[in-house]
């Protein structure tokens, strides 16, 4: 039966062909996969926050080990999400989609029972590679069987609010599940939703492709991929090491990969990457406001979380509901932005939201351990509803934008800037924050050089060193990494709340008053 009947199909439905007069039956269960789908890939990149103590206490990996954990998850899938939208439009979104989720369910497995540090970052690479067949497949199928203009309109919507609430629910996921189970519990709960998915992905989603695909160049998707592991490494090893020769070389030979990348693209009759796109102020513009919405949350969701184990003493359960006020602006905001885009335009609405976060970091600045719970909940309502708006709002603002014919490609640099902002988010405020705490935390008397050494690469590896020495050595070690914490999580919120106040000031600069109608609608199938 066709698509159009409400039914699957074995013929796939061209990307390039006139939009269909008649919408899919089915739709809003096609749109139920999809988005339960894109719920798991992000729930992924911040569900492991509350499991981190445990996890540490486990595997013992390094502060850059712990940090690689957290972030190649996201690392990977930005970097490989133009390089599977491109392979969705040529071989079929709907191959690649069940392909992720049998990917992304075998990887969940792996991380679950990973018995070694390196063995757990292997995982979460292969959770990410599962996550960036998913992810452009999503609202590329969404486009093909959406094809009323509110209805489409809506679906996003309720996309974009599954991403944004995924992110923001996965500590409090994480945290019942810690509760009751071990780390890696985080990790198994893919599985069983990742069979359900591949069979009804198999049976309800319609097959689409472009009906002339762009040729797959794999020297771009190695470039890309290249550059960016690169640049991330020289990071972390500043922000653990200090301003090193290994840095700087890996910084530089990140800036040559990247700059060939670039150069390549233009070269190229065919790009693996549209990069024209970025010719447009608001389209620029907007995917910036996407990269900052997310640096800021995702890093402060990574270290609320330690401070609420660590130095407030709590269980991952009730660290996790905790954290609930960021979920609940979160899922509030997202369907919100879009009523407030059509009636004010995206400008007010992203520089409100980057305003609000900015007063979020500013009440969390200066937090210490008797500061009452109300103040951080208060700043993690304005942390969610401020990125939620800031991010959804951008969001609209790059499909109008970009011309109808190339909406595909905006839709993919959007998602690689969701990714790309909270992998830097954690990777940057990561480093200042081990930085900071590593310089505060000096020598504590009676504590043996090796034990400060270990004390030193984190503030759970400076609890795991205090319980082991036990006595007042053990509280003296402590109270002295608690302290160094605090004085390093005091800059890191400094540091983002002024990036924030300068992404709202820069966002009443360049965003336009209001969204053009060619990006609205589709001209054609994505």
């Amino acid at each position: 039966m066709s698509a159009e009947s409400g039914h699957p199909s074995d013929a796939p439905i061209a990307a390039g062909c006139s939009v269909a007069a008649t919408p899919v039956r089915n739709r809003w269960l096609v749109l139920a996969v999809l988005c339960g789908s894109l719920l798991l890939v992000a729930l992924d990149a911040t569900i492991l926050n509350v499991a981190l103590p445990s996890l540490a206490a486990d595997l013992a990996p390094s502060a850059a080990g712990l940090l690689w954990i957290v972030d190649v998850y996201s690392l990977v899938l930005a970097g490989l999400l133009v390089t599977t939208g491109t392979l969705g439009d040529r071989f079929g979104r709907k191959r690649l989609l069940v392909a992720g989720f049998v990917v992304f369910g075998a990887a969940s497995v792996a991380a679950a029972f990973a018995p070694s540090a390196a063995a757990l970052i292997g995982a979460r690479a292969a959770l990410g590679v599962g996550g960036a067949l998913i992810m452009p497949a999503t609202l590329s199928i969404i486009r093909v069987v959406f094809t009323d203009r509110r209805e489409l309109a809506l679906a996003i919507g309720i996309w974009g609010a599954v991403g944004a609430g995924g992110a923001a629910v996965g500590p409090v996921i994480g945290g019942v599940l810690l509760q009751h189970f071990w780390w890696g519990s985080a990790f198994l709960i893919n599985f069983p939703v990742m069979v359900v998915a591949i069979v009804l992905g198999v049976w309800l989603l319609p097959e689409s492709r472009a009906s002339k695909a762009r040729r797959w160049d794999l020297s771009s998707a190695v470039l890309s991929m290249a550059g960016m592991v690169a640049l991330f490494y020289a990071i972390k090893t500043v922000g653990s090491d200090g301003i090193t020769t290994k840095a700087v070389v890996v910084g530089g030979l990140a800036v040559v990969l990247l700059t060939t990348f670039v150069r390549r693209q233009f070269r190229l009759t065919e790009p693996l990457l549209d990069l024209s796109l970025f010719r447009d102020r608001a389209f620029a513009a907007a995917v910036g406001c996407v990269v900052l919405a997310l640096f800021g949350l995702f890093a402060m969701m990574f270290f609320l979380t330690q401070h609420f184990q660590l130095v407030l003493g709590y269980s991952p359960m009730k660290a996790g509901l905790l954290m609930s006020p960021a979920t609940v602006a979160s899922l509030l905001a997202a369907p919100a932005a879009g009523m407030l885009v059509t009636r004010y335009g995206s400008r007010p609405v992203v520089g409100l939201g980057f305003a609000a976060v900015a007063v979020g970091f500013g009440l969390l600045a200066g937090v210490r351990v008797d500061s009452p719970y109300a103040r951080i909940a208060a700043a993690l309502v304005l942390l969610g509803l401020g990125a939620t708006l800031a991010m959804t709002a951008a969001s609209q603002t790059i499909m109008s934008a970009a011309p109808a014919e190339r909406a595909g490609g905006a839709a993919a640099i959007q998602e690689t800037g969701y990714e790309l902002g909270g992998a830097l988010g954690i990777a940057v405020l990561g480093s200042v924050m081990t930085a900071t705490y590593t310089a505060e935390l000096g020598n504590v008397a009676g504590v043996p050089p090796d034990a400060m050494a270990a004390a030193r690469e984190s503030l759970a590896g400076a609890a795991t060193v205090a319980e082991g020495l036990g006595g007042a050595r053990g509280a003296r070690l402590f109270d002295a990494a608690t302290s160094a914490f605090v004085a390093g999580f005091d800059l890191t919120v400094g540091i983002a709340g002024a990036v924030m106040a300068a992404a709202a000031i820069a966002a009443f600069l360049l965003l336009p008053a209001r969204e053009r109608a060619q990006g609205t609608t589709p001209a054609s199938h994505e």
